[in-house]
This record gives structure tokens, sequence and C-alpha cells, in this order.
């Protein structure tokens, strides 16, 4: 029997009915395996019931969150811990970052070839007191120290303290030198857009992107060995492309261009090393879009690039909608999704973030999962997307 429902258009303003596809979402095989190395950005699931102010505190339901990291990694899927995806500087302090961080890791150790890195930053220093470079440098150097004391692997999240007091290339030549130098196995650098977090502007010490390019793989020159790989998040494919085309030997390009991953990953077939014609895949999208990421990742392994792109493809559309600016508010579209596919109880969010997307966008969101087969429970969908229309006074 179709499912049918009344939505808003997604520029507002009007009602149509909706009918669902009723397809089947694409769900992979068990135990299947890839040939790229693929991390979820995860989010995390709030408290509704704790007696906090919402835009000032941090509640979590740790068993909810610490259940769909379990989620990811039967599909196969890393998890990249306390990123931006899990409200990191939107919400999600450092104590409660480290807390996720320490819980996350005890719960990889139970589960045979999960695999976890966790965000390094500097977000607990307060702008206004971040007087020096040394400053910024004793930050990176706490929170790995915590990590690490954890045993967990690091991803150096770009930092705003940095971007605030740097005065050019030098200064992060510096503060990553400093860090790079200290961490016990390879490190994942991160290069956030100022589209995703706008006191990132200027990152790498200029507004540049080609010069800052320069500096970033000066960077990793200089220290392949402590570098993994870098995750990128331009939303530009093509300055992608040319910057894993210039990485040392060994060192993963991870895209983080939630518009254009299908064919970054797919790859180019560029140069003899493969990873520097492909990319792998650090993602917040990879948390809205778990088994169809899953699916299409174990059929690009046996070489089944057409069938790849027919699973991964259809994903696409919703994603650039998630990240359509404001990008910053795109946990918002994640958390939707986990809820709708019955992941989590309730559409609450740490910091009172489900409110920075309106009805109609969430409604396009809503369709274009639909469309995509991502719908994992469609009635359950339906009924939850159905309450919300009705608290914003929606018969549907």
């Amino acid at each position: 029997m179709a499912l049918t429902l009344t939505l808003p258009s997604a520029t507002g303003g009007g009602l149509a009915p909706y009918t669902l596809r009723g397809t089947t979402p694409v769900k992979p095989p068990a135990g299947v395996k890839f040939d790229r190395i693929a991390y979820s950005a995860a989010h995390v699931v709030a408290d509704p019931l704790a007696a906090i102010d919402p835009w000032l505190q941090c509640a979590v339901d740790w068993d909810a969150t610490i259940a769909y990291r379990r989620h990811l990694w039967s599909l196969g899927l890393g998890v990249a811990e306390a990123m931006d995806t899990a409200q990191r500087g939107m919400g999600l302090d450092w104590p409660t970052s480290l807390e996720l961080i320490r819980r996350s890791l005890d719960a990889a150790k139970d589960v045979p070839g999960a695999f976890v890195a966790s965000g390094c930053g500097t977000d607990h220093l307060s702008l206004v007191d971040v007087k020096s470079v040394d400053d910024v440098i004793r930050a990176y150097e706490a929170q790995m120290e915590a990590i690490e004391a954890l045993g967990g692997k690091l991803i150096v999240m770009a930092s705003r303290a940095l971007a605030h007091v740097a005065k050019g290339p030098a200064d992060y030549e510096r503060v990553y030198d400093r860090i790079l130098r200290q961490a016990k196995q390879p490190v994942v650098l991160h290069w956030l857009g100022d589209m995703f977090d706008p006191a990132l502007a200027g990152y790498w010490g200029t507004k540049n992107v080609d010069a800052a390019m320069d500096t970033a793989l000066g960077i990793i020159a200089a220290h392949p060995h402590k570098v993994d790989g870098i995750k990128i998040s331009l939303l530009d494919k093509d300055k992608e492309i040319a910057m894993r085309r210039r990485l040392p030997q060994g060192v993963r390009m991870y895209t983080g261009d939630d518009f254009n991953y299908a064919e970054l990953i797919a790859g180019d077939g560029f140069g003899d090393e493969i990873t520097h014609g492909q990319s792998d895949a650090l993602l917040g999208i990879f948390d809205a879009i778990a088994p169809a990421a899953s699916a299409a990742l174990g059929e690009l392994a046996q070489g089944n690039t057409e069938k790849f792109h027919a699973i991964l493809g259809p994903t696409v559309p919703l994603s650039r909608h998630i990240f359509a600016a404001p990008t910053r508010f795109y946990k918002t579209g994640v958390v939707f999704m986990a809820w709708l596919n019955g992941h989590q109880k309730h559409f609450t969010m740490v910091g009172g973030q489900q409110s920075t997307r309106s009805l109609p966008h969430l409604a396009e969101l809503f369709r274009l999962a639909d469309q995509a087969n991502l719908l994992e429970q469609p009635e359950l969908a339906v009924a939850r997307m159905k309450t919300l229309l009705a608290l914003h006074g929606v018969e549907a």
C-alpha cells in the first residue's frame, strides 16, 4: 500500500501530497569488505530529559550515541569521533568530547575490526584569552596527551585559535611541526573550509587556496611518516584532485567533499600510486547514508564501478541539500535522518541545533531521502514526519 503525506514545497508557501516510491533500501552484505578507508564522522544523540539550559549546557544520551557507533561499525565503516558532525564547537565542549572519545574507544574494543580516529583541537580555549601561537601549541598538546593516553589515533582538527592569532604561513608551520614531531602514531590532518566554519577563513595563513595548499603540502612533506592522510572539506573537487596528486607516497587523501564524494572516491586513475588517483573518505554525510555508503564501497572493492555509482549517485542530491549554505548547519539534517530511520527516539540536538533548518528544508530532505532509497523504515519515517508537520501546524 502506497504511503502518502502532505508536505510543504521546498521554497515554502504551499502544500502538496507526496507519495513514497516504495523501493527497498539497499543493504550491504554481512562482512562487506572495502578497498578504501572509510570513516563516518558520527553525530551525538542529545539527552532530551536532562534538566539543563540547552543553549548553554551539553547533555548526551550515551547509550544511544554509542549504539549508533556500533551500527556504523557493523556496516564496515570507521568512526571519526568528536568531529564537527558531533557538534564540536557547536554545543559539544571539550570535557564532553573527551568522554565521548573514551566511551567510543572502549566500545570499539568489543567489535572486531572496528576503528576509530578522534578529533584533537584547541576548542577548550576562549578566543579572547588566546594571545600567541604558544597558547595554541599548549592547547593542542593538552588534547593530544589526553587522547593518546586513551590509546586514540589523532585527527588534528583545524583550530579557530590558530586562525585567530597566526600572522602567516610560518606560524602554521611552527605549530604543526611541533605537533607532528610529538605524535605517537601517524595522524590525519584536517582542513575545514570557511563554508563549514567562518572562523577558519584564511587557514594556513592565506585566503588564496592554492597558496594555502602549498603550505599544507610543505608541512606534510616535512613529516611524511607522521601523516596518515589529510581530510579536506572545501567542496571543490578540482582542488582536492590537484592536492592528492601532490601528496607524498603513502599519504592518503581523505575526501571531506560532501558535494562530490562519489566521483572522488571512485577516482580518476591518475599516476602509478593508486592513492594519488582516488580518495579515501572521512565524511559527515556517511552518518546519514551509512547503509548505502557501505553497499556502494563493497561493490567498488569488487570492481563493480557501475553498481557503486548506481547506489551512491542518488545520495548526492540529498547530501548537497543537507550541506547547502549555511553549510555549518548540516548537522541538523544528519540528526533528522537518524530520527527518521529510528536510530534515536527524538529530534532534539545538543545546543538546540534542531532549530537551524526550516520545515520546507526538512520536507525536501525527506523527499530526497526517499528518492535515494534511504528510508530504512518507511512507515516509521512517515509517522515521524507527520509528527513534525503537526508541530508546525500542518495536517499531513
